[in-house]
């Protein structure tokens, strides 16, 4: 290309570039050398925090990044050739208009701007290349990025995942990874979470992609809904459309529907019904409920939503964790264990933080490092302040003896004597005796975390026969945590004995009081929120937003990037005490 006389100053003279071996700085990329032409096109978008010509113009979180991508190639351009877009650049801009397939969102990536850039490149259309190249940066930055570690900070949310130690050196993973590369899907596949869950996810988002646009293009009418349940044999003058919604997600047949009545809620949609009422955590009861319907009335649009931010939450999880062997799913009141390889052991039913009150479990992953026998639960001062101090007041002294807890100072010292206004100020801790009547059972599983929040057992088992499970303080109750035990402490090898399901029977039962076993090999735990979740034979779950953290991470996304990275401030939490 001819050189233009506004850039020749930025050009060395051949003698001092024979001389001196050059004027400009050495490349720092692996990639394919470019031309410079456009350099004075460049630099100015480059020092620009904002840029009309892109869909979501401030760029302020990404402008630094941009400045060392251009900076270490010496403002050669990266994603045109002789003017024509390369290879990579039509791979990425394909990618883009696809991304609503990975959870994400096109407009994000610029996808519907591409169609219009590409026409107008040529040699010639110096403007034209340097927007180009500086959008197409920007985009794929904010695209490999997005699907590395997720859109938004999870400690924008106040959870504790920490998703910096994930971040990539940008500017020089995509000058030297993206910029040249042929096969971009490969490439993507690299830098997404290497965990069979989130794979089985955007497989089931892919499918819920087709059933939405399926469901909008036919139109389908809302079910009407019942006063009173329905049980098989009871009339219903919409089954027709009934079986049509339930064949929709696979929850029937409807080749095998044998001999349908057109008005009656037969038993095999009752059988239907029951399939979707596990797969949404509704009682299965194969009755057709008020709760069922509202339920399949739900636009698959929602659905699609719901499996779109499972996606970025599976995204902020660091390494050691996206394969954890213990995740708790908080919507789903679910335990899931996995052994070594990741291969599922167990599923397990437990109870999470009360939705009312402000004791909401939030997401975060740590490492179980202890576990403790016979424990006592130190009452946190606002919860002996709100629970016990009024049966102080009406009951007097002698209350709390009598009901397992006992009072004691800052050095652990069992009191007999304090006052009413020493509990509900803090001035004295209360702690629930260890037994079986304790609240927090008989062992509790630690894993150290700025919430206070731990598995434990429970003598309130009767609270895991309901479908909804939120009834604690903040804490994991779990439904079988002499099973759990026995799984944790297996293969540990602690003091050369073996933890078997008897040993530990022996300890809850008849051990000594507050028994610390450490683990000699901590285990990765997630306290997880995903109101969608994908199995392995392809059926996809999904559950109520019980928390509205569904509602507050979409609340963020609609108002497109730069997202937030900083933390909301966090209340201080009351303490001393024991969060149950």
């Amino acid at each position: 290309m001819k050189i233009s006389i506004r850039r020749a100053g930025t050009v060395c003279v051949l003698t001092f570039l024979l001389l001196a071996g050059g004027c400009r700085k050495p490349r720092k990329t692996t990639s394919a050398p470019n031309t410079t032409d456009y350099s004075d096109n460049l630099q100015p978008l480059v020092a620009s925090t904002q840029l009309s010509f892109l869909r979501w113009p401030n760029i302020s979180d990404y402008q630094p990044l941009v400045k060392t991508f251009y900076d270490d190639r010496n403002y050669e351009i990266a994603w045109t050739r002789d003017g024509k877009p390369t290879a990579a650049a039509l791979g990425f801009i394909r990618a883009f208009a696809d991304a609503d397939a990975k959870g994400l969102s096109p407009d994000d990536y610029d996808s519907s701007r591409w169609p219009a850039r590409l026409a107008s490149l040529s040699p010639q259309a110096e403007d034209a290349v340097a927007q180009f190249d500086i959008a197409m940066t920007i985009s794929v930055m904010r695209y490999i990025s997005d699907l590395r570690m997720g859109r938004v900070n999870p400690q924008h949310f106040n959870f504790d995942i920490n998703v910096a130690q994930k971040k990539y050196n940008l500017a020089e993973f995509v000058s030297d990874n993206a910029v040249d590369v042929t096969e971009v899907p490969k490439l993507i596949s690299t830098v997404e979470p290497g965990s069979d869950e989130y794979r089985l996810a955007e497989q089931a988002l892919a499918r819920y992609l087709q059933l939405a646009k399926q469901q909008q293009e036919e139109d389908d009418l809302p079910l009407p809904t019942v006063a009173a349940p329905l049980s098989p044999g009871q009339g219903y003058p919409a089954a027709p459309q009934l079986l049509k919604r339930l064949e929709l997600e696979g929850d029937i047949d409807a080749a095998e529907v044998q001999n349908p009545q057109p008005k009656l809620f037969t038993r095999q949609l009752s059988q239907g019904v029951l399939s979707y009422q596990h797969r949404h955590g509704i009682a299965e009861d194969g009755k057709l409920t008020r709760q069922t319907i509202n339920s399949l009335n739900v636009p698959l649009s929602d659905r699609v939503t719901q499996l779109q931010d499972s996606l970025e939450r599976w995204r902020w999880l660091p390494d050691q964790y996206i394969n954890p062997r213990l995740i708790v799913n908080l919507p789903e009141f679910v335990l899931r264990g996995y052994a070594a390889d990741h291969t599922l052991d167990f599923t397990m039913k437990v109870v999470v933080g009360k939705v009312v009150g402000e004791h909401e479990t939030p997401v975060f992953a740590h490492m179980m490092r202890y576990l403790v026998f016979r424990p006592y639960w130190n009452v946190p001062t606002d919860i002996a302040r709100k629970e016990l101090v009024p049966h102080l007041k009406g009951a007097g002294p002698g209350y709390l003896e009598a009901h397992n807890y006992e009072v004691v100072n800052s050095k652990g010292q069992v009191l007999t004597s304090y006052t009413t206004r020493q509990v509900a100020q803090g001035g004295v801790m209360v702690r629930e005796k260890p037994g079986p009547k304790n609240s927090l059972g008989l062992v509790k599983f630690m894993f150290p975390n700025q919430y206070d929040i731990y598995l434990h057992s429970t003598p309130a088992l009767s609270l895991f026969e309901r479908s909804r499970r939120d009834f604690s303080h903040g804490c994991v109750r779990v439904q079988k945590a002499d099973e759990l035990a026995a799984w944790v402490l297996d293969s540990q090898q602690i003091d050369h004995e073996d933890w078997d399901l008897d040993k530990v029977h022996e300890a809850m039962l008849n051990g000594p009081d507050n028994h610390t076993i450490a683990l000699k090999t901590p285990l990765p735990i997630v306290i997880f929120y995903a109101t969608a979740w994908a199995e392995d034979d392809g059926s996809v779950n999904f559950f109520d937003d019980i928390y509205d953290y569904d509602q507050e991470l979409q609340q963020v996304l609609t108002k497109g990037p730069p997202y937030p990275v900083k933390p909301e401030p966090v209340a201080a939490k009351a303490k001393p005490g024991d969060t149950a």
